[in-house]
């Protein structure tokens, strides 16, 4: 039986050479080919056609999520496994509509990412026990947070996850790091990664451009 043809794409090279050195040894699983960012990873996934790819969703170029949304479009028989450090609800959800097959933590096991590449090779679907939860509530309970004021749709915030919309709305009502932590029911540190990241999205560097580029997409 030939072995599953994986594609890595994370844009670090130490997550790249750990997971290829996890792999080495294991005769149903062959990576065949590399990328560093998004738009690469679509490149690479057109000219080698592989089996599955593992996918980081923090990326330069174009994040891992653009990219699982593209081979569900594109490429719906190349199955997907989102690889990342972030166990936040809005990355596991999004991903999910986004086409993923899996989802699994950076921390877990060889064991569980062995299983996991299996699964998913045999055409399953797996996400570790702490995402499970996730899924059961939204997915199976019909659970749904409630939100501030809805936001105008335009490109730039159509690519925002659903906590950096909750975020934007909170800044905009002039909630600092502090408040938006407690608002959230999430670390200050968490917070600060948030709004460091909708505000490199909106290509903005300081709360006075994001003033004035929400009064551009008529958010305020």
């Amino acid at each position: 039986m030939n072995p599953t043809r994986i594609v890595l794409a994370d844009d670090h090279e130490l997550v790249r050479d750990g997971i290829k050195s996890l792999l080495e040894n294991e005769t149903d699983f062959k990576v065949i080919a590399e990328a560093s960012d998004g738009k690469e990873a679509l490149k690479v996934i057109a000219q080698e056609k592989p089996d599955l790819l593992i996918v980081d969703i923090r990326m330069p170029q174009m994040n891992g999520l653009e990219v699982v949304k593209h081979l569900t479009k594109d490429f719906s028989d190349i199955k997907k496994l989102v690889l990342s450090m972030h166990d936040s609800e809005e990355y596991v959800v999004e991903s999910i509509v986004a086409g993923a097959d899996g989802y699994l933590l950076k921390g877990s096991s060889k064991a569980e990412f062995l299983k996991a590449l299996h699964a998913i090779a045999a055409g399953g679907k797996y996400f570790s026990g702490d995402i499970s939860q996730i899924i059961i509530d939204n997915f199976v309970k019909g659970k749904s947070k409630p939100s501030p004021k809805p936001l105008a749709e335009s490109e730039e915030i159509s690519q925002l996850t659903n906590r950096e919309k909750q975020i934007l709305e909170l800044i905009l009502d002039g909630k600092g790091n502090n408040d938006v932590a407690e608002s959230l029911k999430i670390s200050r540190r968490t917070a600060e990664v948030h709004r460091f990241n909708l505000m490199k999205k909106l290509n903005v560097k300081n709360l006075i451009e994001l003033t004035q580029k929400s009064k551009e997409l008529n958010l305020i």
